[in-house]
Formats: structure tokens, sequence, C-alpha cells
């Protein structure tokens, strides 16, 4: 499996199946896209901003169930095998991507990693359905990996919009010195502000001769 980042921002996604795992799937999911659940039930769980439906869809009723949301992911996370088998199928006959959270690795079109999130930086990591419980447990040396790095990126990204006046080699060398500097990471984890990274930045860009336009 290729690790891509997919933007499902003003798109749908479908899940069949109402317990623990839908619920655990919508929360993912609703934060950036128009996400429905369909099932006969409820967990008492959260779902998110996820629209649940009650319905019990037979095997043979779960292709219409996509043609009429038109979904660019189907998640089938039933109890039902028969519904599961019908979910992907019709995801895959009109071409979108399917996650069975009820099966192996070589049935899956997609797999939903552990994420961790420092403002716009993303950190993931799967373990290609095989032992989702490490993805979990070294979910939280990647929280630990990330820290301050929301702020370093925003700083970061400022900086390398002002340094138009430089050669594409020094630019990308500035860069790196930048984002490999102890000081600027000390700044961003102990104190967080953006003020206090742009001057460990300065101090950085002092050293080397640099000024920003």
């Amino acid at each position: 499996m290729i690790p891509l980042f997919f933007d499902f921002t003003d798109r749908t996604i479908l899940i069949f199946g109402g317990g623990p795992v839908g619920a655990r799937k919508a929360r993912r999911f609703a934060s950036e896209a128009h996400t429905v659940v369909v099932s006969p039930s409820f967990a008492a769980a959260d779902f998110g901003d996820a629209e649940l439906i009650r319905a019990d869809p037979a095997p043979d009723d779960v292709a219409g169930w996509v043609a009429r949301t038109d979904p660019a992911l189907v998640v089938a996370a039933t109890d039902d095998d028969a519904v599961n088998d019908a979910a992907a199928r019709a995801a895959r006959e009109r071409g979108r991507l399917v996650n069975r959270a009820d099966a192996g690795v070589e049935s899956r079109d997609l797999v939903v990693p552990a994420t961790v999130e420092d403002g716009p930086v993303t950190a993931a990591v799967a373990t290609g359905g095989r032992a989702p419980a490490l993805s979990r447990y070294l979910k939280g040396s990647l929280a630990d990996a990330i820290d301050g790095s929301g702020v370093v990126a925003t700083v970061v990204d400022d900086v390398r919009a002002r340094l138009d006046h430089l050669d594409a080699a020094e630019r990308r060398e500035t860069v790196r010195a930048v984002v490999g500097d102890d000081d600027v990471w000390r700044a961003a984890r102990e104190d967080g502000s953006t003020e206090a990274v742009r001057d460990a930045v300065k101090r950085v860009l002092d050293a080397r001769g640099v000024e920003l336009r």
C-alpha cells in the first residue's frame, strides 16, 4: 500500500454500521466530510457531526444507498458479512474507495491510519491492518515527535515566502537550517508562541547573514 493524504472536503462518506467501529470512523471523517451512517441501531457513542439514518438495508439494497449518496468513500463496518460484501462491491462498481473494518488487509482499498495533529502538521502510522493496537501505541510516540511542529510550520511558511531574493539552493539550505535548529524547536516546545519561534528563527538567519524581505 502507498500512504497518501486525501482531501475529503465537500465529499460524502457513507458508513454502513452503527456500532463502536462505525462511530470511530464517523468521528474521524465527520470533521471534514459530509458523513452518513446507516444502521438499524446506534451504539451509545460519539458519532461526531455525522448524519445518522436508522435503516436496515439488505445486501440487495446496499447498491441503492451508494447510488443515492454518491460517496467518495464507503466504509463497511457492520457485523453482517453479506452487507459488507455488498457495500464493497457497490463502491467498486462506481469507482469509489472502500474501507472494510471487518476484513484483512487483502480486501481493503483504504486503511485509516492512527493520526496525530499539531496545527497544519499531521503525522500518521498504519500497520496495514495487521496490528491496530500497535498503531495506537505508536501514535503516542508520534505526538511527542511532532510537538511544537505546528507553530514551526506556520513561521517557516512565512519565512519561505520572504526569501524569494535568494537563489533556489541558498533558499533551500536556509530553510533546512531553520527547521533543524535546536533553539527554534526549544522555543516552539517550551514557549509555544509564534513570537518566540520568530525570534529564534531570526537568530538563525542573522548567523547566516540572511535578511527577510
